[in-house]
């Protein structure tokens, strides 16, 4: 549904779906949410959703396609502010996290998130080291509470 890190048709729809429903915060986890950024080049309002993951006390927000994607571009030209739902608006901040730290983080997130298993090469049961050997390739993003919370 990802082919060359792109959604499909198909995929294109299901996000739509799913990020109404992980706004919502009804049927999902509590982790799932939709993350809320301007597009870069529109200016638009864009909704993608993602999963969010625990580790150590604080939650993160991974990329399953790696730096390729365009919530992790549209993040980066918003200066990292955006805002996180589920069954509420959160203004956030997304502090990029040193990859030679982020295999924990990744472990967490494909046991979170079922649906990024396909796209991150390690079985969710492998030895740390594995996680290590595939971090470089996918940015992850510490949510730190904004000023403007509602």
């Amino acid at each position: 549904m990802y082919k060359g890190g792109r959604p499909n048709p198909l995929a294109r729809v299901l996000n739509r779906v799913s990020a109404v429903l992980f706004s919502a915060g009804r049927l999902v986890p509590d982790g799932w949410v939709t993350l809320e950024v301007p597009g870069r080049r529109s200016g638009r309002t864009v909704s993608f959703p993602l999963v969010a993951v625990g580790h150590d006390g604080q939650r993160y927000l991974v990329s399953m396609l790696g730096e390729d994607t365009n919530w992790v571009r549209n993040v980066r030209a918003a200066g990292m502010r955006a805002v996180l739902r589920h069954r509420d608006s959160r203004h956030v901040r997304l502090e990029e996290v040193d990859r030679t730290t982020t295999a924990p983080i990744l472990r967490r997130y494909i046991a979170a998130a079922p649906g990024a298993r396909p796209h991150i090469p390690v079985d969710r049961r492998a030895p740390l080291e594995e996680f290590e050997r595939i971090a470089p390739r996918y940015p992850v993003f510490r949510i730190v509470p904004g000023e403007n919370n509602r």
